[in-house]
């Protein structure tokens, strides 16, 4: 254990097995910074209104160091860091209590009833899509649209300034200036928490890079209810790219208030990170590994979530091809499982689902996919306060 002073008041470094961490800061802001196995990562996190209350973040701190194992560390000081950065943007899935989330499916589910509303009427969305997208794009867009207010924004960086060399930085600080929310992609890890550091202006991450997709995540969870009935106690099995799939990501972490079974599918160069890992185990959430996608895990599953492997993640091509068609799903291997066994998918699908599932009773990722609405309406309305 070592003891640095932070803040007028000491502070521990954290150690526990496979990963390690310390928090470092002053007045103005702070950082967390840890280590798992080799790989070290730097989280910026409480921005400058720290110095309103320093007395309640030491504490809070402190009492966090002390009695936390490393992955409920990192979460609570989320947890925490949100409490400040009360601006309503959803950055991360973990920035959602289990009350909030309930609360967002319900808000769902009486948007699926009436999706048409003058809820947002006289509020500018701006949709800034530095990533292709078509159905996170558009359902976010459509929402909007449903709800009386109006989108500004670009698919494509090189219809925008960036294309000339404008920073990342200057475009939301330009865009906050037209409107009441911005919805972002980008292919950059960490560029949505960036952002929403940077402008009052709420932001939604639509997909950061292979980090976290959280809008995704709820409507997963949204339709997860709506066929199995309960959230909890289920057996999920996720199958193809773990390493960069960052809707399995956000999905895993979503779940860990509902008492989950994971089963992960996947060759050695697509295996589930350790983190994410390690996060299962520091939760007390079973799992296991396995690289075989056979119909006896199929047969004890209640959610079967696919996932393409992503080219676009991949700087060997080499490798890209070696494991692309790694995992087929085909409706004959469908034919034992469990009645209220659903196949769930973010789309796109490339090979890994094939198209004679299209016409089982356990294919819904395409009704997945209209939920996206619903869910991004909640979200939507949540960011914006209404």
């Amino acid at each position: 254990m070592v003891n640095i002073k932070l803040m007028f008041i000491k502070f521990v470094v954290f150690r526990g097995g496979y990963c390690s961490g310390i928090i470092l800061g002053n007045k103005r802001r702070a950082f967390l910074v840890t280590r798992c196995g080799k790989k070290v990562q730097i989280y910026y996190y409480f921005p400058t209104c720290i110095a309103q209350n320093r007395f309640f973040f030491s504490i809070s701190i402190f009492f966090v160091l002390c009695y936390c194992r490393p992955m409920r560390l990192y979460y609570l000081c989320m947890r925490l860091s949100n409490q400040y950065m009360d601006n309503r943007s959803l950055i991360s899935i973990s920035d959602l209590s289990k009350e909030e989330i309930l609360s967002l499916l319900r808000r769902a589910g009486e948007f699926e009833k009436n999706p048409n509303q003058r809820i947002l009427a006289g509020k500018v969305v701006a949709s800034l899509f530095f990533e292709p997208s078509t159905r996170t794009r558009l359902s976010f867009e459509t929402a909007v649209n449903r709800l009386g207010g109006r989108v500004i924004g670009f698919s494509d960086p090189k219809s925008s300034s960036q294309a000339k060399g404008e920073s990342l930085k200057d475009t939301i600080m330009m865009v906050s200036n037209y409107a009441d929310l911005i919805v972002m992609r980008h292919y950059l890890e960490g560029a949505a928490r960036y952002a929403s550091e940077l402008t009052p202006v709420p932001i939604i991450n639509a997909g950061d890079g292979s980090n976290q997709h959280p809008t995704q995540t709820m409507l997963d969870l949204y339709t997860i209810y709506q066929t199995q009935g309960t959230l909890d106690g289920l057996t999920i099995t996720m199958v193809g790219d773990l390493k960069y799939g960052r809707t399995v990501h956000s999905l895993l972490e979503a779940m860990h208030h509902f008492s989950p079974r994971f089963k992960f599918v996947a060759c050695n160069e697509l295996r589930m990170p350790e983190q994410y890992k390690e996060y299962c185990r520091q939760w007390g959430i079973d799992y296991e590994e396995t690289t075989e996608f056979s119909e006896g895990i199929i047969n004890q599953t209640d959610i079967l979530y696919m996932t393409r492997v992503q080219r676009e993640r991949f700087s060997d091509l080499m490798e890209y091809e070696r494991v692309k068609n790694i995992y087929t799903l085909t409706a004959s291997m469908l034919t034992g499982c469990k009645p209220n066994m659903r196949v769930l998918h973010p789309l796109p699908r490339v090979t890994e689902i094939a198209q004679d599932v299209d016409d089982t009773p356990q294919a819904y990722y395409f009704q997945q996919a209209k939920n996206g609405l619903y869910a991004r309406q909640a979200l939507i309305c949540r960011a914006l306060d209404l």
